[in-house]
């Protein structure tokens, strides 16, 4: 790599921000801290500022601004409050890569406005293009800024994808572990707990992502992510079950060869992949040892049990503002969830009276997916309020 890349860590914080800023450690050659964002963990975000030293900071509550400004205040690093601050911050002539790890529907706006300013995106905030995938990919290829994912699934995909951009895709399968509740039946779903559904097998993740990965709503925003990501149609996208979470996802060519990219669960490794393209950099993670899994296994997903993915691939294939409606419903039904306010399964059927009642929109203008969220969350809220 010729030179640092600046970089500005949007939820520097969270789960994703904080192993990218273990990237940035191991290569200070190569990486330069340039902003970091938090919502709402103030002591976090200033230990990590009194340590990468970047340029400015950002605390999305406002209330926390002093604190964070007090503990700041002999150091060169300007401060600000607000989610407009956020959102304004990436503009800042001296970032290079912009990494969205923003949770949910927040990370859409703050994505947008760094997109309109050209600066590169590292994207670990699927929400951005399921709420607005058509607009977000277009307004990037006007702008001609490149999208790096960092889900691991669509990194994978995106590695399978690297010197094959000529050929085309016949068919792109997403890998998903199944959660903590594969092979359990809606019987045992009426009964689960929070505590039962944050504990994944594999990934260490926050808790919104982690829900939605027990509900498989997190690889049903995957298929659509990767359906603007990689242009290709809803039937061009396939799920996989893959318990051991080795095989990240895999790309079907149309001479029926499939590519598929393998690694110990680690989230790092797509982040620096994200960070450092084209090239690869040296890390001394542990290593995959086909030794220590001499059984990798494959199923086809319970879409009965677990409607979410159905539901999200019928909003796709609907098109238009439902997949926004889709995402806000369920943004809410998680929290509701983990309020102890709905059950597991109710999840699914708030999420589905949502997308019932929402007004539907064929080609919605940005506008438009801002009402929709907006409105979603109204008729969600007041579901879940008869339902209690």
């Amino acid at each position: 790599m010729s030179g640092k890349k600046n970089v500005a860590i949007l939820g520097s914080t969270g789960s994703i921000g904080t192993q990218t800023l273990d990237v940035i450690q191991a290569h200070p050659e190569n990486f330069q801290v340039e902003v970091l964002t938090a919502q709402n963990n103030a002591d976090l975000l200033i230990e990590q500022a009194l340590k990468f030293q970047p340029n400015c900071v950002v605390i999305g509550n406002e209330s926390l601004y002093q604190k964070v400004k007090d503990a700041l205040f002999l150091k060169d690093i300007k401060v600000f409050a607000g989610d407009k601050a956020i959102a304004d911050v990436v503009t800042m002539e001296g970032i290079d890569l912009v990494l969205t790890a923003l949770v949910g529907y927040s990370g859409l706006i703050p994505t947008i406005k760094a997109i309109e300013a050209g600066k590169q995106i590292a994207l670990a905030n699927k929400e951005t293009l399921v709420v607005a995938g058509e607009f977000v990919t277009q307004l990037a290829r006007e702008k001609g800024v490149n999208i790096y994912p960092v889900d691991s699934e669509h990194s994978a995909i995106f590695q399978c994808l690297v010197g094959e951009f000529h050929n085309p895709i016949e068919k792109i399968i997403l890998t998903a572990s199944g959660g903590p509740f594969r092979g359990k039946d809606k019987a045992f779903l009426e009964h689960v707990t929070k505590a039962q559904a944050l504990k994944h097998p594999n990934w260490d993740m926050g808790a919104k992502i982690t829900i939605d990965s027990a509900s498989l709503m997190n690889k049903g925003l995957e298929v659509i992510e990767a359906k603007w990501l990689f242009g290709v149609s809803i039937d061009q996208i396939e799920v996989i079950v893959h318990p051991q979470s080795i095989i990240h996802s895999l790309v079907q060519f149309e001479d029926g060869s499939i590519k598929a990219q393998l690694g110990l669960p680690d989230m790092r490794i797509p982040i620096q992949f994200a960070l450092s393209y084209p090239q690869r950099l040296k890390v001394d993670f542990p290593r995959f040892d086909f030794a220590n899994y001499p059984s990798l296994t494959f199923e086809k997903p319970d879409m009965e049990t677990f409607q979410n993915l159905g539901l999200a691939f019928e909003a796709l294939k609907r098109g238009g503002n439902a997949p926004c409606m889709l995402n806000a419903a369920n943004e809410i039904v998680v929290a509701a969830f983990l309020q102890d306010k709905v059950g597991f399964l109710e999840m699914s059927d708030l999420i589905e009276k949502t997308l019932e009642k929402v007004t539907f929109i064929q080609k919605p203008s940005l506008l438009d997916y801002i009402e929709t969220d907006n409105m979603s969350r109204i008729i969600t809220e007041e579901l879940i309020k008869k339902n209690i």
